[in-house]
């Protein structure tokens, strides 16, 4: 795992947009995996400014999302499909016919469930996640994968935690109104992704990500799933990283190894 500390949430985004266009293959479209909510925006900032000076090109590029809401209509404007469109496709030009989000508008739990088991075949049938970009929740969470989480999980229905519903209570009217469940790629499908690229910004994630990173490889903080992953960059701002132990050293191993040394 390589740790990167920023030391503001816009110099965050354009090292975690770094990262996102250092692991995007050559000679084919990308396959990019897509995480909603405050985190990633200036990441998707940075990588429509390099759509803009030609250093990246995602029009034929395909994107998954982490997760979608049971019970809300794609057409409702805080679906995940309609904040995918408005946050990614119509700022770094990935064409809406290439988003692909979990179905959560089944009507029953065996519908749910089957459309979950396709969203994991649809990546597959993609070949697979190039980079996952990642966000974390205050309890820890990726995606939906809230505490007690399977680490080896695949797309499934669960239940959102309350400090969860909470927290997005800001996207509705009021609290009642956010739903109480999800569809969520598991964390054994992201996994899978050949990158992960996680941004956390703010003190409020300092504890999150202190455990994620520092902590021991738990269900209790999903997130420490990341330890486990040959390719995973946490990128954080100064408020992000303050809760850290070994700060020292990922500053050091972030400089990289002197040309001297060779």
């Amino acid at each position: 795992m390589e740790i990167i500390v920023a030391p503001t949430p816009e110099s965050a985004a354009s090292a975690a947009a770094q990262a996102v266009l250092a692991g995007l293959p050559a000679g084919k479209a990308p396959v990019l995996g897509l995480a909603t909510g405050s985190s990633p925006l200036g990441l998707y900032a940075e990588l429509a400014a390099a759509v803009a000076d030609g250093r990246a090109d995602f029009s034929a590029a395909k994107g998954f999302a982490l997760d979608e809401y049971v019970g809300l209509p794609a057409t409702h404007p805080e679906s995940y499909r309609q904040v995918l469109v408005r946050e990614v496709c119509e700022v770094i030009g990935l064409p809406v016919d290439g988003l692909n989000v979990p179905d959560g508008t089944g009507a029953t739990l065996a519908e749910l469930e089957a459309g979950a088991a396709a969203y994991d075949a649809a990546i597959a049938a993609a070949g697979g996640i190039d980079v996952q970009i990642l966000g974390i929740g205050a309890n820890g969470h990726v995606g939906f994968n809230e505490p007690a989480s399977s680490l080896s999980s695949r797309t499934r229905v669960k239940r959102l935690a309350a400090r969860t519903r909470r927290d997005n209570a800001r996207f509705f009217a009021s609290e009642a109104e956010v739903p109480t469940h999800c569809i969520t790629q598991g964390l054994g499908t992201v996994m899978d992704a050949r990158r992960l690229v996680l941004i956390a910004t703010g003190e409020a994630k300092a504890n999150a990500v202190a455990a994620a990173v520092e902590g021991p490889l738990s269900a209790s903080c999903p997130a420490s799933i990341l330890q486990w992953h040959p390719n995973a960059i946490v990128v954080l701002d100064e408020a992000a990283a303050a809760a850290l132990q070994n700060r020292e050293y990922y500053d050091d191993a972030a400089r990289g190894l002197p040309l001297n040394a060779v």
